[in-house]
């Protein structure tokens, strides 16, 4: 299937007891067992079913099915936040001792996992400036077990080059985790270019609408993790009888890495998505390619107008030309840069503060890839927990300005940011 039919059709089988054409809900937290056996095979992966909706649901099968098809992947899973799906690939990896090297320029509550919590792990995060894959390199010791990055920073909208990182993951025998939340499978699929693991918050343009939270996680099924420096895949699990999941699992060694976090982080810690919300991120893919073409357009629109404002002190679009992350976006990017844009006001915070408060189309708050235009002041805000250093490390000033932008009709978008910088 191409991209538009498999966003609609990929990953269901209609029901034939009903015939229901649209995904049904499924509303249960647990489901029958046909026979004492087929409870035991189920419990001793001799075959794979429905136990415990917090392992797996119907629903969330087509969704997870569904997204690995429109990311190209071998396996995804889906759980209850993307907050939940990117501490969940670190530990699926990594254990006390163990170390990451990442992108210095993260969304703030990821920063703050990989600089707060993970230490209180023992797991080490050494964070780079991605402008230069070759601080990635440089950063790789002997208990590295990961490099991560995401496609576009949040909120400073720096590209990574990510074929550039996914051989060096690739040179040392690394999986490249990538956080792809601002460009979505219709915009780029990164593992294409080199990501083993590809991470997605649901929450934003996927479900589109904001009402509902998730996140999802892709395995390509292209990483060989025979390698005995990832313990946690070649030692026995006792949990599971002593199962080696990078060697015990037949036909399904590739999606090992999908496997394990199934069976392992999820079934035990238990962020598990609801059926609910599994369906509202249903309804979403089936109109995001749709959606994009708007965002992108609306927001290339937007960063040249406030480009030419002068009011304006900077605009940060990776499709602006003359940016300084075009040419990498140009690259990678063959269907709109998106809808996220950043700039920077005159007048510093205070200007900032002024111009939030006089938005009357634009909403304030602490989301994106809402269908409808969204503004925010990082620095005071998503990425308040950041010191000044990290702020700085990151590019985020006091006067930068976070516009996630929407597909309401252009005139009206553009008639709001022009009033609030009037004020």
């Amino acid at each position: 299937m191409k991209f538009e039919t498999a966003a609609l059709h990929g990953a269901q089988v209609v029901e034939q007891d009903n015939l229901s054409r649209a995904v049904p809900i499924h509303r249960t937290s647990s489901y029958l067992f046909k026979s004492s056996e087929h409870a035991a095979n189920l419990f001793s992966l001799k075959e794979l079913g429905n136990i415990y909706t917090r392992i797996g649901n119907p629903t969330q099968n087509i969704l997870e099915g569904r997204m690995a098809m429109l990311e190209g992947g071998a396996a995804s899973l889906a759980l209850a936040s993307g907050t939940s799906a990117i501490f969940y690939s670190i530990i699926n990896i990594c254990q006390a001792g163990d170390e990451v090297v990442a992108a210095n320029n993260l969304y703030g509550g990821t920063y703050s996992q990989f600089d707060s919590i993970l230490p209180q792990l023992g797991i080490k995060v050494t964070f780079v400036d991605p402008a230069d894959p070759e601080n990635f390199k440089n950063a790789i010791t002997d208990k590295t077990k990961a490099l991560y990055c995401e496609t576009i920073g949040n909120p400073g909208l720096t590209m990574t080059d990510i074929e550039a990182v996914g051989k060096i993951a690739q040179e040392n025998n690394l999986p490249l985790i990538v956080d792809s939340t601002f460009t979505p499978p219709c915009m780029f699929r990164p593992l294409e270019h080199g990501a083993n693991i590809v991470i997605h918050s649901l929450t934003k343009w996927i479900g589109g609408h904001g009402t509902s939270l998730g996140g999802i996680v892709t395995d390509g099924g292209t990483f060989d993790w025979t390698d005995p420096k990832f313990a946690l895949f070649n030692e026995p699990d006792e949990s599971y009888h002593g199962l080696r999941y990078a060697h015990d699992l037949g036909d399904m060694n590739p999606i090992a890495f999908a496997l394990r976090m199934r069976l392992v982080p999820l079934r035990n810690l238990g962020a598990c998505i609801s059926p609910d919300n599994c369906w509202a991120f249903l309804q979403g893919m089936e109109t995001l390619s749709l959606r994009m073409e708007r965002h992108s357009e609306n927001g290339l629109a937007v960063a040249k107008y406030l480009d030419a404002h002068d009011d304006v002190e900077w605009v940060n679009y990776p499709g602006l030309p003359g940016n300084a992350n075009y040419d990498t976006a140009s690259r990678y990017l063959k269907n709109g840069f998106g809808g996220m844009v950043a700039f920077g006001i005159k007048g510093g915070r205070e200007s900032g503060i002024r111009f939030i408060e006089s938005l009357k189309l634009f909403s304030h708050v602490a989301n994106v890839g809402d269908a409808k235009s969204l503004a925010i002041h990082p620095a005071s805000t998503t990425h308040s927990q950041l010191s000044a250093d990290q702020l700085k490390e990151s590019g985020i000033s006091d006067s930068m300005i976070r516009l996630s932008i929407g597909i309401e009709h252009l005139d009206d978008i553009v008639e709001d940011l022009g009033q609030a910088l009037g004020v």
